[in-house]
């Protein structure tokens, strides 16, 4: 009798078991994934920060000073490889300007000497797109006045890489002669002497228009002087409201997030 009693007392054990392992088994498969880290974007690791450098000469007289913007907090290539196209940017606007310009200037001042300087606001900056741009101003001993020009760099952070006006629009949009036209019709408006011979400067050429920066507003055109107008009109710049572009926009492209 006993020996029936162990017996029944070990099967029940071992069905208890198998019972148990079943819950456990079926309870592992079903359960949820545990969820991965979330991956902050690059645009939030970084800050922006900017170098100042200057440099002074006496023979010619000569005076550089710049201000370079820098991506620091992050090691990523993608913010190095930022780093790197705005320095080399400046770099090569600073050796325009001793090579041939100041190289060219007499040794002994005739007026306060030669300057050249260099400065960046950021148009945008929203979420991986970055859109600067930079104001280069000079002087050389003797001319009648300084000169002013622009550059601009419009740049996605996530691809790590420089943007192209041409990539913003649909293909074959005819995107330059829009933008041209738009140009034109508010240049005409103003009382800069567009049409006393700088039509040209605004027509549907990509040399035209090589200064673009992506704005909260709108496409934002700068024409430098003498493009469009004489030199006491200045700078002159055009914003063209997304709205007026939504037809030609890519929407894959950069803009895409402003169309709707």
């Amino acid at each position: 009798m006993r020996k029936l009693h162990r017996t029944i007392l070990i099967i029940s054990i071992i069905i208890f078991c198998l019972q148990a392992c079943t819950t456990l088994t079926a309870t592992a498969a079903t359960a949820a994934p545990l969820p991965e880290a979330t991956k902050i974007p690059l645009s939030q690791q970084v800050m922006l920060t900017s170098i100042s450098f200057k440099e002074e000469g006496q023979s010619p007289v000569y005076t550089i000073s710049v201000q370079t913007p820098k991506l620091a907090g992050s090691d990523d290539e993608r913010a190095q490889t930022f780093n790197k196209a705005v320095s080399d940017l400046i770099q090569s606007e600073i050796e325009y300007f001793r090579k041939n310009l100041l190289a060219r200037t007499p040794a002994a001042s005739v007026s306060a000497g030669n300057f050249f300087d260099a400065q960046y606001v950021v148009v945008l900056q929203n979420r991986e797109l970055w859109s600067l741009k930079f104001y280069f101003m000079g002087y050389v001993d003797g001319a009648a006045h300084p000169y002013h020009y622009s550059m601009v760099f419009n740049y996605d952070l996530e691809q790590g890489r420089k943007l192209s006006l041409e990539e913003l629009f649909i293909k074959d949009s005819n995107f330059l002669e829009v933008i041209s036209s738009h140009c034109i019709f508010e240049l005409s408006k103003r009382d800069i002497g567009f049409y006393g011979g700088f039509v040209q400067g605004a027509q549907p050429e990509s040399k035209n228009y090589r200064n673009w920066n992506i704005s909260p507003e709108g496409l934002m055109i700068t024409f430098d002087e003498y493009q469009v107008a004489p030199y006491i009109a200045g700078e002159q710049m055009v914003t063209i409201p997304y709205t007026e572009l939504t037809t030609i926009i890519n929407p894959k492209g950069s803009l895409a997030i402003f169309s709707h």
